[in-house]
């Protein structure tokens, strides 16, 4: 057996869910090492154009988080690299990352989103005549950030213009979507294929950053708790949403089922969480998949793109090792 080829794996990063992507780091270079492989932590910083220029790996696994990591910034430089990474390409990820642009074209393919509009602190002082008759209570976020960091719900305009600001302080814009009421539900879905459903009680108002990340915060039903005929409906329309923005690799699809029994797609995480919290790793384990085995799930469809790029690395079928073997 030949030595395994090295892998980056890329976390820490600069946006506010650095420590996040550390621990998600620090599992998969476990997950990594336990099968074998060689591996060279690179915490993403200013100068990371130099050090992936430096450092001798021949692929990225992606463990960043938000800004710069998840957003299309990164991914543009690994194609001018021409290094194969894990996870989607710069327009899906620029797309998913921007919870407007998604929207915008969940609605161009006919997917059901909450009603929602933008707004700016330039457009505070007319936050009443913009809200209008949109209602209460609605969900506050900032444009472009993950983790549900500076995510509030507001109960009346007093609310809503302290939301935008706690929201303001992290992005350019707010978005503010109609809050519905029923099921949140989160389907993974891994090179085209989704994991499952999975459904989140809060024991928070939301599920917010901290539901997510501490233990006790939150229960989960897996599967969610969904009939037959609806259970596949979230999931087929997760799969079409993750395709919609031309997603890859791994993604995650966060869903509100209402009181109703209509669906609606909150959003896209084209780099979910991989911490031993994480949603993710949790649909996998119930799809019959280790935490090692949907690393390397993940591994077998990182890709080299760009202009003139059609190659796939590694090569062989999903989950197959990144080994040569003579």
């Amino acid at each position: 057996m030949k030595s395994a080829k090295t892998i980056g794996v890329l976390m820490g990063g600069l946006s506010a869910e650095r420590e996040i992507s550390l621990l998600s780091g620090d599992a998969v270079l476990a997950a990594l090492a336990e099968r074998g492989y060689e591996t060279i932590p690179i915490d993403m910083s200013r100068d990371i154009a130099q050090r992936l220029s430096e450092v001798k790996v021949d692929l990225v696994f992606n463990a960043l988080h938000g800004r710069y990591g998840e957003d299309g910034c990164i991914q543009g430089l690994l194609e001018l690299l021409k290094l194969p990474y894990t996870g989607s390409g710069v327009l899906a990820s620029a797309l998913a990352m921007n919870k407007l642009k998604a929207k915008e074209i969940f609605r161009l393919h006919n997917l059901p989103t909450p009603p929602y509009y933008a707004v700016t602190p330039s457009q505070m002082d007319t936050l009443a005549e913009l809200h209008g008759s949109f209602g209460f209570p609605a969900v506050v976020k900032p444009t472009s950030e993950g983790s549900s960091l500076g995510v509030s719900v507001a109960d009346d305009l007093v609310g809503l213009r302290a939301a935008c600001q706690r929201a303001f302080e992290l992005d350019e814009s707010a978005l503010v979507e109609r809050h519905i009421e029923g099921r949140e539900v989160c389907i993974g879905i891994v090179n085209g294929r989704p994991l499952g459903a999975l459904e989140i009680i809060s024991h928070n108002e939301i599920f917010d950053y901290q539901a997510k990340y501490t233990a006790g915060h939150a229960d989960y039903h897996i599967p969610a708790r969904l009939s037959r005929d609806r259970y596949q409906g979230v999931l087929t329309q997760a799969l079409r949403a993750h395709q919609a923005l031309g997603c890859a690799g791994a993604t995650r699809v966060d869903m509100m089922v209402s009181d109703l029994g209509n669906e609606y797609i909150l959003e896209i995480n084209t780099l979910p969480g991989l911490t031993p919290l994480s949603l993710l790793p949790r649909l996998a384990e119930h799809d019959g998949l280790s935490y090692a085995d949907l690393i390397e799930e993940i591994l077998a469809e990182a890709r080299v793109r760009g202009a003139g790029s059609k190659k796939n690395l590694p090569s062989g079928q999903p989950g197959q090792r990144l080994a040569d073997s003579s």
